[in-house]
């Protein structure tokens, strides 16, 4: 199947473009409307007055090209078919669209095809009287003795440089040389670890081994200089670090971070992290990104370009622009931290004895701790089997306390909210959380005066709140709630017996509002007991029994 939303193969790369210029936050573009073949983005608001600026190629690179038409940047893209060069029909048309008596000036990628097709169409329009220039992009570093290096993710910059000097109202002969210059201070590498799918395609690349990337791949996912046997983020930033700076020698850099349109956002975060802490970190002035600005449809990897900085390019770099896709230079600075003294939430108590609050006590976590199996049996037939578990081992942590005479027996209110501390640090899970609430905003509403039934009866509310459950979900609420409510009358035997009535209607309950249960059909929840529910029905049981 292939990896790749699309409707009509053939109308692809004109509703994506459809799509841009609907979305362009400026709403400053147009498409020229000339033949279905021939896809021009240009500026709406350009009157010919300056240099015009003119890039474009394969589609799939987006945003390049047409998401980098807009003022201060390029005044058209031709945009070709999926990582196919434009026509010569196509580039010509665009150049006597947007071209005034100042000329215009096209920024080409190191392709063969982008190179004749644009090259030819320069020609030709020189035939109407045009004055066209040309610079060519060759910012990939990958094979150092290529006579032509390809031009990849540092054309950006180019478009934003020439721009400038464009919208500054240069000559023509000097946005060249500018856009030049740039060119000349310009180096990029890529890395994947995945090569990108196309439309239609059924095929899986596969050439990129399992814990494998593969440096110097070209953004159509021709085959890199090399592969690398890791995939550790360090080693691969320090890996593209080294030959670039080779390259570029010393100096201030502008540092572009492009996605090439597959790594997520974390590890673009994670892998500027590296960059920060690489060799390069003394020589980076501004980073551009994480971002993509060139990518190569879904490729999983990602490029760093250097442009060594002057004035001019700084200046250029940090001109506000009207594009879809340009991302603001953003000063290099180390980690900054602030100082914040912890909090540790913890409850602060004294020991302190009281006979009867350690009885009951100590029939609560004894019953839990000799259900534990049962509640596991119970729990594997609807849940994942760790309830029992789950309740005795936060009950063997008080009673390890208990037998130590480590708790607050004679203050209720904190003997409360030291048992929601405990159980949010030692049952884990959603269920430890949820009985931490409950004895945390029991113990609270206690401390604040009210009497112990309305305390927990509010501890339950908050329960239901943050957890989402009610009666009727099958939970432990089915068999808490009724009980609280008869034990506020003052009646523990009738909270015992609501207590089980509401653990035994849970088996009659074919639908599970919320916990693992819930993702369970009705066909297993069908006769079974909610385990939670059982373990509060053998609580209050038991301390009816001890009180006898």
């Amino acid at each position: 199947m292939s990896r790749f939303f699309f409707n009509d193969r053939k109308q692809l790369v004109n509703d994506a473009i459809e799509g841009i210029l609907i979305s362009a936050p400026h709403a400053n573009l147009v498409k020229l409307d000339i033949d279905p073949a021939i896809r021009v983005v240009a500026r709406s608001d350009w009157d010919k007055s300056r240099v015009a600026v003119i890039s474009g190629g394969g589609s799939g690179h987006e945003p390049a090209h047409a998401g980098f038409v807009g003022k201060g940047m390029l005044t058209a893209a031709v945009c070709g078919d999926l990582f196919a060069s434009p026509s010569v029909d196509a580039v010509l048309n665009a150049i006597v669209a947007v071209t005034g008596d100042r000329g215009c000036l096209l920024i080409v990628k190191n392709y063969t095809g982008d190179r004749l097709n644009f090259g030819l169409a320069a020609e030709k329009a020189k035939r109407y009287g045009l004055k066209v220039e040309m610079v060519i992009v060759a910012d990939d570093i990958a094979l150092p003795d290529n006579k032509q290096p390809r031009g990849i993710a540092g054309t950006v910059l180019v478009h934003k440089i020439a721009g400038y000097a464009a919208e500054h109202g240069k000559s023509l002969t000097e946005v060249r040389d500018i856009a030049q210059q740039a060119c000349d201070n310009l180096w990029s590498l890529c890395v994947a670890m995945q090569t990108c799918n196309l439309p239609g395609s059924d095929d899986e690349e596969g050439r990129i081994k399992q814990g494998h990337v593969e440096l110097g791949l070209g953004i159509h996912g021709e085959p890199g200089a090399s592969v690398v046997d890791t995939q550790n983020s360090k080693a691969i930033i320090d890996t593209l670090v080294e030959p670039l700076k080779a390259q570029a020698g010393n100096g201030r850099f502008a540092v572009l971070i492009n996605n090439l349109g597959g790594v997520s956002a974390l590890e673009m975060a994670l892998l500027t992290k590296e960059l920060a802490h690489s060799a390069l970190k003394e020589n980076i002035a501004y980073l551009i990104g994480p971002a993509p600005l060139v990518s190569a449809l879904d490729m999983k990897g990602f490029s760093l370009t250097l442009l060594k900085l002057n004035d001019l390019f700084e200046k250029a770099l940090h001109e506000e622009v009207e594009t879809l896709g340009w991302q603001k230079p953003v000063a290099f600075a180390p980690l900054r931290v602030q100082e914040h003294s912890a909090i540790h939430d913890r409850v602060e108590y004294t020991a302190s004895d009281n006979p009867r609050v350690a009885e009951i006590v100590s029939t609560v976590t004894q019953t839990l701790i000799q259900l534990e199996n049962r509640l596991n049996a119970l729990d594997a037939k609807v849940g994942d089997g760790d309830t029992g578990s789950t309740f005795a081992q936060g009950a063997r942590d008080i009673a390890q306390r208990l037998e130590k005479k480590q708790l607050p027996l004679n203050d209720v209110s904190t003997l409360l909210l030291l048992v929601g501390e405990r159980l949010a640090t030692v049952m884990g899970g959603s269920s430890g959380v949820l009985m931490s609430i409950f004895f945390t905003a029991a113990g609270q509403t206690l401390h604040d005066g009210q009497p112990l039934p309305e305390a927990l009866l509010s501890g339950l509310a908050q329960m239901k709140q943050y957890g989402g459950a009610d009666l009727g979900d099958r939970t432990l609420i089915d068999a808490l709630q009724p009980a609280l409510e008869a034990l506020q009358k003052g009646d523990l035997q009738a909270a015992a017996q609501a207590a089980n009535a509401g653990a035994e209607a849970t088996a009659n309950m074919v639908k599970a509002g919320a916990g693992r249960s819930s993702y369970v059909n009705k066909e297993n929840l069908e006769g079974v007991t909610d385990p939670g529910a059982v373990a509060v029905a053998e609580v209050f049981k038991a301390m009816t029994a001890a009180k006898r």
